[in-house]
C-alpha cells in the first residue's frame, strides 16, 4: 500500500474525458470532492479538485488545485498529504508551472516543474534532492493540466475499444497515457441515476495494480464530463473513489 494513494491520486486527477463543445465545460470556481474506500467498505481517504482564475507572470490563466489525503482508521497506520497544483493556459490549457508536494507514509516528493514554450522545455526543481533539471519536451500535459485538457477532446464519435492518447510529463520524464473507451451505462448514484462514459486507463501491473487494465472510470455524459466513479483492483484489496460533493459547475448536472 505504500504508493497506492499516491497512484490512485494520480490517475484520479488525471483521467477524465470531454467533448469538444462550443458551450463551456469548466468555469472558475468548480470543485470535486470525492471520499476514497478501500475494498468496498473502509474510508480511506479525501481528494478534492479545484481551479479558479488567477495572474502569472503577467498573464491570465487558471489555477487548478489537486489535493488528497488519508482518513479514520487508514490515517493511523499510513499518513497521506498530496498537494499538486498547475497554472494553465486558459484557451490552449498548456501547462506553465506544476507544483507536486507529497507525503505517503514518509515516500516525499517536493518538485516544481516550469514549461518553457520559446525552447521547448520543461525546468524541473526537486527541493529534497536540491538538483535543478532542464530537459527537452513537445506537446505534454502535467498530471492536473491534462484532466482539463482532456475536457476539451472530442468523444462524441467514439466507438467501443477505440483509445487517446496523451503525454505526460512528471518528475524528470514523460509518461504515455492511454484511455480506451468502453461503452455507456446508467449508473446509480446519491445523486440519482446519471448517463455515464466508461473508459479504462492503462496503468503499470505489478507493483500495485493487479493488471495492466484494472482501473475503470465513469464519466457524467453530460457538459460537464465529470469523473463520478472509479474502481481499481490492487495486488492485495480494491480502492474506489466516488463523487461525494461539487459546486461551481459551468453547466447543470443533468440526472435522471
Amino acid at each position: 500500500m505504500k504508493k497506492t494513494v499516491l497512484l490512485f491520486f494520480g490517475l484520479l486527477f488525471l483521467t477524465s474525458i470531454y467533448s469538444q463543445k462550443k458551450i463551456q465545460t469548466f468555469k472558475d470556481g468548480e470543485e470535486l470532492r470525492y471520499k476514497m474506500s478501500y475494498s468496498g467498505f473502509l474510508r480511506a481517504g479525501t481528494a478534492v479538485l479545484k481551479v479558479e482564475e488567477t495572474v502569472l507572470n503577467g498573464k491570465n490563466v487558471f489555477h487548478s488545485k489537486g489535493l488528497g489525503w488519508t482518513t479514520g482508521m487508514i490515517k493511523w497506520f499510513f499518513k497521506v498529504e498530496d498537494n499538486y497544483q498547475s497554472y494553465f493556459d486558459k484557451t490552449m490549457v498548456k501547462p506553465y508551472l506544476f507544483k507536486r508536494k507529497i507525503d505517503e507514509g514518509g515516500y516525499k516528493k517536493h518538485v516544481n516543474t516550469t514549461f518553457n514554450y520559446d525552447n521547448n522545455t520543461a525546468y524541473v526543481q526537486d527541493f529534497l534532492k536540491q538538483k535543478d533539471t532542464t530537459l527537452p519536451v513537445l506537446n505534454v500535459q502535467d498530471m492536473l493540466s491534462a484532466f482539463y485538457y482532456l475536457r476539451n477532446q472530442e468523444v462524441k464519435f467514439m466507438k467501443k475499444g477505440e483509445s487517446i492518447a496523451i503525454d505526460i510529463f512528471l518528475d524528470a520524464q514523460t509518461y504515455p497515457f492511454k484511455l480506451r473507451f468502453l461503452g455507456k451505462e446508467v449508473l446509480k448514484t446519491k445523486f440519482g441515476n446519471i448517463n455515464t462514459l466508461i473508459f479504462r486507463p492503462l496503468v503499470q501491473s505489478g507493483r500495485v495494480f493487479k493488471a495492466q487494465e484494472s482501473v475503470t472510470l465513469w464519466i457524467t455524459d453530460d457538459a460537464n464530463k465529470i469523473p463520478i466513479k472509479m474502481e481499481a483492483s490492487l495486488a492485495v484489496g480494491s480502492l474506489r473513489a466516488e463523487l461525494e460533493a461539487y459546486k461551481g459547475l459551468a453547466n447543470e448536472f443533468i440526472t435522471k
